[in-house]
Formats: structure tokens, sequence, C-alpha cells
């Protein structure tokens, strides 16, 4: 049986008790993070950890936890599901409280739940890759935080589907910001593209990884914004995430991109991200 982390307890899935008036299921008033789990080790642990508290405290949400004192719990329950392979989701609320749309005063306990997925890695894919269609980006302004408002999100990725397309490519006018659940980059003439760090796009962890192995395969980086028009002449497209890794672009809008298969580039950047997996725990 899965065990979930409910607060500061490991517990069976029917303990875990949620309020009805919980800020999260009302208001999506609250933060979450999906950490990979390779060979029963979590892939930039630290980083996401940082990033849950960046987004808690750009909504003046209080995590009852230190991150070592999370980092350890998120491990325990690794251990305890005995997960190889796959991903933690993890989520925070900001308590139950009478339904008003302002902070509760004085403030709730914030209620933090995290369960374990194993899941395969998307080899097929990763070597083929993938359809995507441009979407108009219809979210609000403050996508810097990883907030569970995801309704702009799930209606792009929707779109896609509908279209037999594994990615939405969002956009603000003519400009590419990122995938419903991804960031995105173009590859033109041997440098790498992708939207700059701003309140337009959630700065991923995998796109951290990934601009680091840039450097590594000797792929200049350049954090500018690119069009719809300009997507569709790249070379290369990727899209990056927490489960779909260097994942490569193949076509948009059913207009082949480069060739219509996994680039030079990709393939590198591949590579180098591969070397970057823990072989094992500790490591």
């Amino acid at each position: 049986m899965t065990k979930i982390l409910w607060n500061d307890q490991i517990v069976n899935e029917e303990e875990v008790k949620i309020g009805y008036e919980d800020r999260g299921y009302q208001f999506g008033d609250g933060i979450y993070e999906v950490i990979k789990i390779y060979n029963g080790d979590v892939f930039t642990a630290k980083e996401h950890i940082d990033r849950l508290y960046a987004s808690a405290d750009k909504i003046q949400l209080v995590i009852p936890y230190t991150k070592d004192v999370l980092h350890k719990m998120l491990y325990d329950l690794i251990e305890t599901n005995e997960v190889q392979n796959g991903h933690i989701y993890l989520q925070v609320t900001r308590g139950t409280s009478a339904r008003q749309h302002n902070f509760p005063t004085p403030a709730v306990d914030s209620v933090l739940t995290a369960y374990t997925k194993e899941t395969s890695r998307p080899h097929a894919q990763l070597e083929n890759g993938v359809k995507a269609c441009f979407v108009e980006d219809i979210r609000w302004l403050r996508c810097d935080i990883k907030s569970l408002n995801l309704l702009g999100n799930v209606l792009a990725k929707q779109e896609a589907v509908s279209k037999d397309c594994y990615e939405a490519i969002q956009h603000r006018g003519e400009v590419i910001t990122e995938g419903s659940s991804s960031n995105i980059y173009g590859i033109k003439d041997g440098v790498l593209y992708t939207h700059p760090v701003s309140n337009l796009i959630l700065n991923g962890i995998t796109r951290k990884v990934i601009l680091d192995c840039c450097e590594e395969v000797g792929l200049p980086v350049v954090e500018e914004a690119f069009t719809k028009a300009q997507a569709l002449e790249m070379d290369e497209i990727i899209m990056s995430s927490t489960n779909a890794e260097v994942m490569p672009i193949v076509s948009v809008d059913e207009k082949p991109i480069g060739n219509g298969t996994r680039g030079e580039w990709t393939q590198k950047l591949q590579q180098a991200f591969e070397k970057k997996i823990p072989s094992s725990i500790g490591v």
C-alpha cells in the first residue's frame, strides 16, 4: 500500500483528511513541486525545495518545517514506498478556514501532502520526438510562482491533446513564453534561445540543468524571447520538464521543425543530461 506524507507524518492513504474548506481546494491557494526520482535518489532535490520556499514567500505562505527537515521527510517517503524510478508530488496549502478571499486572521496551520508515483522514462519519445501546437497564453501574470492555479495550463494542454499533440507551446501575442507544463527552447545556427526568466515563465529546475548542459557541450545560450514565426524556422525545438527531461519537438501545428527528427544538438544535450542522473542512492 502506498504511503502518503501528510504534514509531518507518513500515513496510509485512507488516513489523510483534507477539510472541505481547505484554501487549496477552494481558491488554489497553495504551491507545489514535482521532483524526479532516479534509482531511488531524488534528482535536484535542493533546487526544487529552494523553489518551493521561494514560491511560499511570494504568496506569504509559511511552511512550518526547515528545508532540511522537509528534505528528510521526502527521502523517508521514498524509502517507505520503495520507489526506484518515478516522482514525488508535493503541495502546501494555506490551510482550512471559513471561506473568505483574504488570508485567515489569525493564520491557520498550512497543510502539506506528498505522494510518490512509480513511472518509466519516456525513452521512445526522447528518441523520436513529439508534436506540439501553438496556444494563446491566457494565464495570470505571476507564472514565476509554482502555484496550484493551473486552469490556464490545463486548458492549453487539453487543446494540445485534442489536436493529437504532446504539448502546447504558449504565446502572448506573437512571443513564445513556455509550454503548458514545460519550458521551451529553440536552436538556430548553433545557438540556443529561450525566454528570459521573468514573471511570464516558471524558471524550471530542468531548465537550469539544461543551461548547464549547454555550457558543457559548447552550445551558446541567448536568454531572449522568440516569436511563433521564428519558432517555425528553428533548426531544433526542445521542451523540458521534470518528467519530460530534454524532449525534442519535431513538429508544430503539423509543420516539421528542421528535418522533422531529433536534432544533433538535442542529442548532445540529452547525453549531457544523462550523465547527471544519479546511478544509485547518495550519488
